[in-house]
């Protein structure tokens, strides 16, 4: 894991001064629960720093590149640069998924590919680049991580988010508000998986799963938005 850890700092662009923070970056929670005595501190904590300043960072740059947005659109192109599908691509075009310290069922699940592993890595290697290094170099290597995201954002502006798009639909036919049920919840506490349906006017016109129940929810809109278009 060494030599890994090394190339990993090269394409960073900077040397841990505490090399334990960037393994503790790599370990995901599912080692920690099958090896306990040689994995003592998942990544979560990390994640959650990591997390934060992505999300400042981008608000920044997005901030000081489009003047003339409003705050709204501030807030959706925001969103649509820190959410888990764009902050995994940042992480799969580094390669990320092949420094992850899995347990053995999540990695021959696929987990080193998996989007939620890879945008929390990224986060947590954040997070920890953060404690290690200080804030301006912090900052300066998260923004060269999000170049290519944000720079998709500027050229390509606001893409709504399915259940605003849902919505705004169905106010438009005057069919009220979407409600999002959960219908299940599975999985182990570090890998849940959510089951979710969308009502609209009092009938089931979409269902979902995911990882996150934003993320259950957004297909569920998908689905209904797609029924309601057929529809009318």
């Amino acid at each position: 894991m060494t030599d890994k850890i090394k190339s990993l700092e090269q394409f960073i662009g900077t040397k841990f001064k505490d090399e334990v923070l960037l393994h503790t970056a790599m370990t995901h929670p599912s080692i920690t629960y099958e090896e306990p005595d040689k994995y003592l501190e998942s990544n979560q904590r990390l994640e959650f720093l990591g997390d934060a300043l992505i999300g400042l960072v981008a608000a920044h740059e997005i901030y000081i590149n489009l003047p003339d947005v409003t705050e709204g659109e501030l807030t959706e192109l925001r969103s649509a640069v820190v959410r888990r599908e764009a902050l995994a691509r940042v992480a799969k075009d580094m390669n990320l998924g092949e420094y992850l310290k899995l347990g053995q069922g999540e990695e021959k699940g696929g987990g080193k590919l998996r989007a939620s592993n890879l945008a929390a890595g990224l986060e947590a290697l954040v997070g920890a680049i953060l404690i290690d290094q200080g804030m301006t170099i912090a900052w300066d290597i998260t923004v060269r991580l999000l170049e290519k995201e944000l720079k998709k954002g500027f050229d390509e502006g606001i893409v709504k988010d399915p259940k605003s798009i849902l919505q705004e639909l169905t106010q438009r036919i005057h069919k009220g508000l979407p409600e999002y049920q959960v219908i299940k919840e599975s999985g182990p506490e570090h890998e849940r998986n959510f089951s979710i349906q969308v009502i609209v006017d009092k009938q089931a016109m979409g269902s979902g799963t995911g990882n996150r129940k934003i993320d259950a929810e957004r297909a569920a809109a998908r689905e209904a938005i797609m029924k309601i278009v057929e529809m009318t």
